[in-house]
């Protein structure tokens, strides 16, 4: 069995679909690519066991087989080939010859009925949404997602479908990020949690562009399809908390500020701030935000002024600078606004402006202020 390929396009197939693949694993067919090869088209599938993705390409093919063969290897020295056209010839105890312009190269592959089998797409909700809405929400998302493994309903986002839209929403208990698409239509109310490492591939694989997506999902799996990449993840097992509840009905006080100036301002004091808290604290009163940090251990501190818009009583309250940090990275609009009741209940970020059809709400948990 033989096809041809350039080496190129298939070293950027395959990057799509390699982060799949764990390093330690203990299958070690788990380590390849599964090659189908049928006429004149390539399918290369990757997986877990819980995730699954694969790519479809064009070859020259005459006729058809499966081989599976080490991604590390092959990854390797497709990288250090320049573009050009390689032959690949695979014996029947799936030894596997590369040739390229001036060189020849080979590998054992394995037998591909050890391949774990994908799963099957039953009974399945579908909808579509577009690629960069779903990039949007991944990013918007992400990165509040909680690495603690006793609490694994935490450590993917949460998708929420009705019929008015889908909300994205994510939280590791000390901060909140909801993120709402209006212009997503689902055929019915449903809710799932999918894991942070599939929207972490998603995001590398997906373009940022207008491109239709078809999602489609059963109570175990989630099926995302984008052209000729496809991937199956499974759904975590659990019940995500009650989001609704967490987020204060009325945070009375409101200060606006820019938002570029307010996190170059929170890197700055952040430096002199106690490592283990990032601790900052928060003096507004008037038009004017101050920024204080201390590390008591070490004398370090850290002081700044600057404008803002406030509306409310004098207050100060801390929060973890870095949680800030990443808040502010994620909106998009060039002033945000930032809603406040008291030193020991949450504080609501919300971009100024918006897109219409976006809605975006974070919420971050205060800290103790040292006294």
């Amino acid at each position: 069995m033989k096809f041809i390929v350039s080496s190129s396009a298939l070293l950027k197939q395959l990057q799509q679909i390699n982060g799949v693949i764990n390093t330690n694993t203990v299958l070690p067919i788990l380590e390849d690519f599964l090659f189908e090869i049928g006429k004149n088209t390539l399918t290369v599938v990757a997986t877990d066991l819980e995730t699954v993705m694969k790519i479809r390409m064009d070859i020259e093919a005459k006729e058809s087989g499966r081989v599976c063969i080490p991604a590390r290897i092959l990854m390797d020295s497709l990288k250090n080939l320049p573009d050009q056209p390689l032959t690949f010839n695979i014996d029947k105890n799936y030894g596997v010859e590369i040739t390229s312009d001036n060189g020849k190269y080979k590998v054992m592959g394995e037998n591909p009925d050890n391949f774990p089998k994908e799963p099957a797409s039953d009974e399945t909700n579908g909808f579509s949404i577009s690629s960069t809405a779903l990039l949007t929400a991944i990013n918007k998302t992400l990165f509040a997602v909680s690495n603690d493994d006793l609490r694994p309903a935490m450590t993917g986002v949460y998708f929420e479908l009705d019929k008015k839209g889908m909300t994205f929403v994510a939280t590791d208990a000390h901060r909140l990020v909801r993120y709402r698409r209006k212009d997503v239509n689902c055929p019915k109310s449903d809710n799932f949690i999918v894991p942070k490492k599939p929207l972490n591939l998603l995001k590398s694989a997906l373009p940022d562009n207008e491109d239709e997506l078809t999602i489609s999902y059963n109570s175990n799996h989630l099926f995302v399809n984008h052209g000729s990449t496809q991937m199956v993840c499974r759904l975590i097992d659990a019940r995500f908390p009650d989001y609704k509840v967490v987020i204060p009905a009325d945070n009375p006080y409101k200060m606006t500020v820019g938002r570029m100036d307010f996190q170059s301002a929170l890197r700055r004091v952040s430096i002199f701030s106690n490592k283990s808290t990032n601790q900052v604290a928060l003096n507004i009163s008037g038009s004017e935000l101050q920024l204080a940090a201390q590390d008591v251990d070490f004398s370090f501190e850290g002081n700044e002024r600057m404008k803002c818009q406030y509306d409310g009583e004098d207050m100060q309250i801390a929060f973890n600078a870095k949680f800030l940090i990443e808040m502010l990275s994620g909106t998009p609009s060039d002033e945000v606004k930032m809603e406040l009741s008291t030193a020991t209940k949450a504080g609501i970020l919300k971009p100024v402006e918006e897109d219409e059809n976006e809605e975006l709400l974070m919420l971050v948990m205060p800290l103790m202020l040292n006294q």
